[in-house]
């Protein structure tokens, strides 16, 4: 008797079993289901928008570094300028001690026929005339402005910005500049970077192209629609302070056209 007892119990075992086995099943299939309705899960967007490449900002990173210590970079220096037509001049380049500059700029004003010099001093921007062996006239300079102060584009030779106001717009991570290293340019020490312009403006802050400098911050070569400005040979010391030329006139500045047959030039009165 305990024996029937004992198999029929054990032949009840399976279906208490099944009765369990199959609410658990469709339960499982019901919570898959739920779960296979939900969207997959979307990574986070990094703040700002798109992630900049690690290596694009280290760039950028790198040479706002370089042009940071190009602004405390005190020299005078030479640089060969070639431009497209394979024509060269030397610019010299003198940052002083106490923030005043200089940049001599050859055969630029009246058709190439006219040196002149701008000069950045606490008193104001100057254009200075230069004497040379065609012009032997004395030196004499005019104001154009407040240090600071843009220069019309007729009166601007281009060649300073590199070394002036260009390293402000490197400086700023919030200029709409894309920035790579470069292959060094032909001639070039230190690293070489590819700066462009991520802006439509019609007025990019700079001129896009290639900038190169060496761990110290001294500028060895830029190449820019411009031309190619080449460091000529090691900087010397900087003076204390840059002095103009000649003495400040109440002429009017010489610009890069020269004048038509019949015409007098516009070069300042060296008469004080």
């Amino acid at each position: 008797m305990p024996t029937g007892v004992h198999l029929r119990a054990a032949r009840r075992r399976p279906t208490v079993l099944l009765a369990l086995t199959v609410p658990l099943l469709l339960a499982g299939a019901s919570l898959a289901g739920c779960a296979s309705e939900e969207p997959p899960t979307e990574p986070p967007e990094p703040a700002g928008g798109s992630p900049t490449p690690a290596r694009a900002d280290g760039a950028r990173d790198d040479l706002a570094a370089l042009a940071a210590a190009a602004q405390d970079r005190h020299l005078t220096a030479q640089y060969t300028l070639t431009t497209d037509d394979g024509s060269t001049r030397t610019i010299t380049v003198t940052n002083a001690n106490d923030g005043s500059w200089r940049v001599d700029v050859p055969g630029w004003a009246l058709g190439g026929t006219v040196d002149v010099s701008l000069v950045s001093t606490a008193e104001g921007l100057f254009q200075c005339t230069l004497p040379s062996a065609t012009r032997p006239e004395p030196a004499g300079c005019v104001r154009l402005g407040d240090p600071d102060d843009t220069i019309p584009r007729r009166l601007d030779p281009r060649v300073q910005h590199p070394f002036t106001d260009w390293l402000d717009v490197l400086t700023d991570r919030q200029a709409p500049l894309a920035v790579s290293v470069s292959r060094p340019l032909p001639g070039a020490t230190g690293t070489c970077y590819s700066v462009e312009s991520t802006s439509a403006s019609l007025n990019p802050p700079l001129d896009v192209g290639i900038y190169c400098y060496e761990a110290d911050g001294t500028p060895t070569a830029v190449r820019t629609a411009l031309g190619t400005l080449r460091l000529a040979g090691p900087p010397t010391a900087a003076p204390a302070t840059v002095q103009l030329t000649g003495p400040v006139t109440e002429g009017e500045p010489v610009d890069i056209t020269a004048p038509a047959p019949g015409e007098s030039s516009t070069e300042p009165d060296p008469t004080p």
